[in-house]
């Protein structure tokens, strides 16, 4: 669908647009406070209609921020002097049951899709017939960075790699996060045809791997009509459930329980299982694009002025559920995921262009499509940067801030791994708020939002969270159970908007040290993503 602004669409939104519900009223608000009230209502009202990406809610929210950043004084940072970024969208369905088996030994097991077994739809064949043989590759990790390489000893060419999910305990909560979502990049450069992953195996409480894959997939499209993203170079990704896989490892002399015991504590060899996978199916395509919405706040120091940091969020939640029932709140409004977000942006933004003193770097502020599809817009965005990719030199990251309860503390995806975490540690204790280790691994948050696909290419980057202190964990716990990606996360909730403003400043504070430092942000001297991703770039010592 060609973006068209919607600036119209905006003005009879804002005149027609019925007051929500509210909490109790707070104390008199900020300045600040108001604004990222204003913005996050809008954002999240229902005739948005869950801003999924491609959708018309999602571009009139663009147009809405377009039009904030124009306010604000910010000049167009997209395609061709405007404030978009084209993202060419695929979503891939599938168009027919999905017709899969396995045969062990003598046996034919048919797999019940949705059940016991899920496939993604392809985005590059539209009919697919696969018929492989299966090797078994622990986590299927393969990095001697960190000294696991579950392909030793097997040959995975021309074979489907069945794995466990996760990554071994033992390794820091980023790495086995990054580790754990790599895996179809390290089956590629094996030689595999697919990979499928055993459900159950993990560790992350909550997550239904078989529900996961069973949906529809989307990723942006190259020029000559190939997909960017996962799985690259990969026929097949696919889930099996823990009881139907175990067949094929009591087929192999093996027990699938005492495996996945054993690779959680250390690594098991792998070894071909005695089965193959057959697979039929169709996928139907929708080709869409959806914008990135880019402004741009040149910097004033005649040299640093080409260089630029990055403040960002996603603007798109998940729309609106297809079949509701009679009187059943259909729609994701997305308040805290991610309408806060934007909102506290934009306040940061105003904080920078009403300074007397320009930062001396040039910053970027950009509102991310695609992001619950993936981390899609901002992946082609880091692919396809609208100012030279060498010139980013940092990303600061808003995504759900927990605006439930006044936070004392925050956490730092990313911060530890080069010395954006000083400019943390010093815009942290000028507010009176404390620096927090990740008091939740086991939800691998640092691979979940788009600061993510930056770090991949080298780029340090960052995503803020406040923290557990001061109440924040029971929040944290209870938005997860009753609103978390659920139509339930609106603005009926007690939101603090004040913590709002805070949440802004802080941001704001972060990022003004990164535009006027000296150097620009480096990766420390031996931190895995900073030599793994940006292998030539100079290092830092770690203090």
């Amino acid at each position: 669908m060609k973006y068209k602004p919607m600036l119209a669409a905006v003005a009879f939104a804002l005149a027609a647009a019925a007051p929500a519900a509210q909490p109790a009223p707070q104390t008199k608000l900020s300045a600040a406070a108001e604004r990222v009230r204003a913005d996050v209502e809008f954002l999240s009202h229902d005739l948005l209609e869950g801003r999924d990406s491609g959708s018309r809610g999602y571009d009139i929210a663009a147009a809405y921020v377009a039009a904030q950043f124009r306010a604000i004084g910010l000049q167009p940072g997209g395609t061709n002097g405007s404030w978009y970024q084209q993202v060419p969208f695929r979503r891939a369905t599938h168009a027919a049951p999905v017709e899969a088996s396995l045969a062990i030994g003598n046996d034919r097991v048919t797999l019940t899709a949705g059940s016991d077994f899920a496939v993604r739809p392809s985005l590059t064949q539209q009919a697919r017939t696969i018929d492989a043989p299966l090797v078994f590759a622990g986590h299927g990790i393969s990095d001697a960075a960190v000294g696991i390489d579950d392909y030793a000893g097997i040959d995975a060419r021309g074979k489907i790699v069945v794995v466990l999910e996760g990554a071994p305990e033992g390794l820091p909560s980023e790495v086995a996060a990054h580790l754990a979502s790599w895996k179809s990049q390290a089956a590629a450069a094996k030689g595999a045809v697919g990979i499928v992953e055993i459900a159950g195996t993990g560790v992350r409480p909550g997550y239904d791997l078989v529900s996961y894959l069973g949906r529809p997939l989307v990723d942006w499209i190259q020029p000559a009509g190939g997909t960017s993203g996962e799985p690259r170079r990969l026929d097949l990704s696919a889930a099996i459930s823990s009881k139907a896989a175990a067949r094929m490892f009591v087929a192999a002399g093996q027990n699938l329980t005492r495996l996945v015991k054993a690779h959680r504590s250390g690594s098991v060899r792998g070894f071909d299982l005695p089965a193959r996978l057959r697979l039929s199916d169709r996928s139907s395509w929708e080709d869409f694009s959806s914008p990135e919405v880019i402004g741009l706040l040149p910097g004033a120091d005649p040299v640093r002025k080409a260089e630029h940091v990055i403040l960002m969020g996603h603007l798109d939640h998940l729309g609106m559920k297809p079949n509701p029932k009679a009187g059943e709140d259909a729609i994701f409004n997305g308040a805290l995921d991610n309408a806060s977000g934007i909102a506290t942006m934009l306040e940061a933004a105003r904080e920078f262009a009403a300074s007397p003193t320009p930062p001396r770097r040039s910053v970027l502020f950009i509102a991310n499509t695609g992001e619950e599809r993936g981390l899609r817009g901002a992946d082609y965005f880091a692919a396809n940067p609208t100012v030279p990719r060498d010139s980013i030199v940092g990303v600061v990251d808003l995504d759900m801030p927990m605006l439930l309860y006044p936070f004392t503390d925050i956490t730092a995806f990313g911060g530890e791994h080069s010395t954006i975490a000083r400019s943390i540690a010093d815009a942290a204790a000028a507010m009176g708020v404390k620096v927090a280790p990740d008091p939740m691994p086991e939800e691998a948050i640092f691979v979940r939002s788009d600061h993510y696909r930056f770090v991949t290419r080298g780029i340090p980057a960052i995503l803020l969270m406040t923290g557990y202190g001061n109440g924040g964990e029971a929040k944290w716990k209870e938005f997860f159970a009753t609103a978390y990606h659920k139509p339930s996360d609106d603005v009926s909730q007690a939101i603090l908007w004040d913590q709002g403003a805070r949440y802004a400043e802080l941001n704001y504070r972060i990022a003004r040290a990164l535009a006027d430092s000296e150097d620009r942000p480096l990766w420390y001297q031996g931190d895995y993503f900073g030599d793994v991703f940006a292998p030539g770039q100079r290092k830092a010592p770690k203090q």
